[in-house]
């Protein structure tokens, strides 16, 4: 059924918005056919997949103005032009730049250091996620993947919650300056992701 899932849900079966929501979020997560009973994504709460899903749901499904509108299946289009984020990979050096000059008065030398150390492995992880959502394995193994990819390194190097959310915050606006994102639809495809990835991987961090 196309449409709002939730809406649709409130319609039919006469519930209250907030639950409609909760029921939503696992028929998007079940039609996603999502992995989340992986051991490595056990510490995960419903709290965490729901917030999670209705952020999937409401930045990379179909605007609610177009005729494909059903927010239970994502764009194809936004996650084909994904693709084109492997050239951030050849702007590298100036991404890392960048996104060390913006964060070096926030962090302390050692943070530093190993910032510049492991940049590389930091940005391939969130660049390769996302040039790879287009084929349907890697949609499902989406949770898995921003597990082991990305929180555990930074688990291992115990970045703060904050630490995490300033990062992500450079590496989303620096990327925006690196000019082979200056064209609109690339900027906005890699805005969009990383929106949607920033709020999953800062409700994911469990520290």
């Amino acid at each position: 059924m196309q449409g709002s899932v939730v809406q649709n849900i409130r319609n039919f079966f006469l519930l209250p918005e907030e639950l409609a929501k909760r029921y939503g979020a696992v028929v998007f997560i079940a039609c996603m056919r999502f992995e989340t009973s992986k051991r490595k994504l056990q510490h995960l709460t419903f709290s965490d997949f729901y917030h999670c899903a209705l952020s999937i749901m409401e930045s990379w499904t179909y605007p609610e103005s177009s005729p494909d509108f059903d927010d239970t299946d994502l764009d194809r289009e936004f996650l084909l032009d994904l693709r084109e984020l492997r050239l951030l990979i050849e702007k590298e050096k100036e991404h890392k730049h960048l996104v060390c000059m913006r964060l070096k008065p926030a962090l302390l030398e050692r943070s530093y250091q190993e910032l510049e150390i492991n940049f590389r492995t930091y940005s391939r992880a969130l660049i390769g996620l996302g040039c790879n959502l287009h084929r349907s394995r890697d949609l499902r193994c989406l949770f898995l993947e921003l597990v082991e990819r990305c929180l555990e390194p930074w688990k291992q190097v115990s970045w703060s919650h904050a630490d995490l959310r300033n990062f992500l915050t450079a590496y989303t606006q620096c990327a925006s300056e690196v000019d082979v994102l200056r064209e609109a639809d690339v900027k906005s495809s890699w805005e969009r992701y990383m929106a949607v990835v920033s709020s999953c991987l800062l409700r994911m961090y469990h520290t």
